[in-house]
């Protein structure tokens, strides 16, 4: 058997036990070439110079081992192996922070929301920064800026801190214990802000995948969006303490947009790009906050 077969083999079982994907792949095959080449110890994103290579009887019991777990337990993948990879970079994460997929990661590498950064951008907040993967792209994005991560789980620091000590980046990412603003020491030219915004007739029907990561990083009340209402209005009613005045917030609120726009009808954002369309990821500015809180007071 080659490593080409013992992947189609492995797919198979994958979709005969009817698993749930979306923690970093999209695809029964992604998720079989992912587990068998790293149980086998080859690097993930090589398959084609290795395909053809043949495994030994060990190495298949190995490979299969793992993918049974993955049936038999239901979490994610990325708790198996304890990597995720985002943008091509590798994080450690394990039960203690959900597995980092942000389309922030997309906006962050491809230089989209440049155009509302430039000399002035300084000091970035990262706001529910889980396993601080966002925080460490950011750093490494623009390695003029020190980067704040900020997060409610004291479990999620400790792998935040994980990954920021594995990219050697401790000099420019402070982690900060905070719910919400409530601990940050703004102002930040930049905020990114992946939060909880699963509405609650959504977290009740996901698959046990999802259900295995911290629920308190997912759901966020009956429509999503109690800790953006309370993000926004804590901006709102203090913005030159959290941000500058050129800054923005980069938000992401997954597939929610119904929601969001019917709690901020009149809130100016811009919706970004990403490869799952543009109804994922908003941008706020300092002055779309400013503008909103004054046509509510009139």
């Amino acid at each position: 058997m080659t490593i080409s077969e013992l992947i189609e083999s492995a797919s198979a079982r994958l979709t005969e036990a009817g698993v749930a994907f979306g923690h970093g792949t999209a695809t029964a095959f992604d998720e079989a070439a992912w587990l068998v080449l790293w149980s086998l110890g080859l690097p993930i994103d090589d398959l084609d110079s290795v395909a053809a290579q043949p495994v030994s009887a060990e190495q298949q019991a190995r490979a299969q081992a793992l993918i049974e777990q993955r049936i038999t337990t239901r979490q994610p993948a990325a708790y198996l192996t304890h990597e995720a990879w985002l943008q091509g970079v590798p994080f450690y994460v394990d039960e203690r922070t959900i597995v980092p997929r942000s389309f922030i990661a997309e906006v962050l590498a491809d230089g989209s929301i440049d155009h509302w950064l430039g000399e002035h951008t300084t000091r970035v907040l990262d706001l529910c920064t889980g396993n601080g993967s966002l925080a460490v792209l950011a750093a490494m994005a623009w390695p003029d800026v020190t980067v704040d991560g900020a997060d409610l789980s004291d479990d999620a620091l400790a792998v935040a801190r994980i990954n920021v000590d594995k990219h050697a980046l401790s000099e420019r990412i402070t982690l900060i214990h905070s719910d919400g603003l409530e601990s940050v020491h703004g102002p930040y030219d930049l905020i990114l802000c992946n939060p909880p915004y699963v509405n609650a007739a959504s977290m009740a029907a996901l698959p046990p995948e999802y259900q295995a990561e911290p629920a308190m990083a997912l759901g966020s009340g009956s429509d999503g969006m109690d800790f953006c209402r309370h993000l926004i209005a804590t901006l709102q009613g203090d913005p030159a303490r959290y941000m500058s005045e050129q800054a923005v917030l980069v938000l992401e609120i997954g597939n929610e947009r119904a929601h969001f726009e019917a709690a901020f009808p009149d809130l100016p954002v811009v919706w970004l790009d990403t490869s799952s369309g543009a109804d994922q990821l908003l941008l706020i500015t300092r002055e779309a906050l400013t503008l909103d809180t004054e046509e509510s007071q009139a």
